[in-house]
């Protein structure tokens, strides 16, 4: 089963990478009306928190620079932002190197016990494999965003 997980989420990611290729620069920062954020927020915070599930669930050191937090964590947003977001190209670049990452997982990986649970509202995760599994569905849901977003920008 975890085996399943980890060919989701190269999946899953592979998919996102596909999609923002194939969208301009220039549409990343129209926040369409009845959005709180923006394109480049949305792949900036898959970024941000596959980057934090992963250091949670395997203990891997942060692969993402200092300013992301700032950009992209939950409750942040553009008009707040007073440095300027990575472009396109190093979003793009950060996703490729989370694949990379993520080809390297390995079922032992998975089936591990989280150091102390992660508590996330009313949800708790004790092992890698629920949070990471998490993960996934998180970035799927931002995808979905993304997808809509696009939908009413092409209007």
């Amino acid at each position: 089963m975890t085996q399943s997980i980890i060919n989701t989420g190269k999946m899953l990611h592979q998919v996102v990478i596909g999609q923002l290729q194939a969208i301009t620069e220039d549409v990343f920062d129209r926040q369409p009306e009845g959005f709180n954020n923006t394109i480049r927020w949305n792949v900036g915070h898959i970024i941000y928190w596959m980057d934090k599930y992963s250091t949670l669930s395997f203990g891997s050191p942060t692969a993402i620079p200092d300013s992301y937090e700032a950009l992209f964590n939950s409750g942040t947003r553009p008009l707040d932002w007073t440095v300027s977001p990575p472009s396109k190209e190093e979003l793009v670049e950060k996703l490729t190197a989370q694949l990379s990452r993520l080809s390297e997982l390995t079922s032992e990986w998975l089936d591990k016990k989280l150091l102390a649970p992660f508590i996330f509202g009313p949800f708790q995760f004790s092992t890698a494999a629920e949070l990471f599994n998490f993960a996934l569905i998180h970035e799927a849901i931002h995808l979905g965003t993304i997808s809509s977003q696009l939908k009413v920008l092409s209007r």
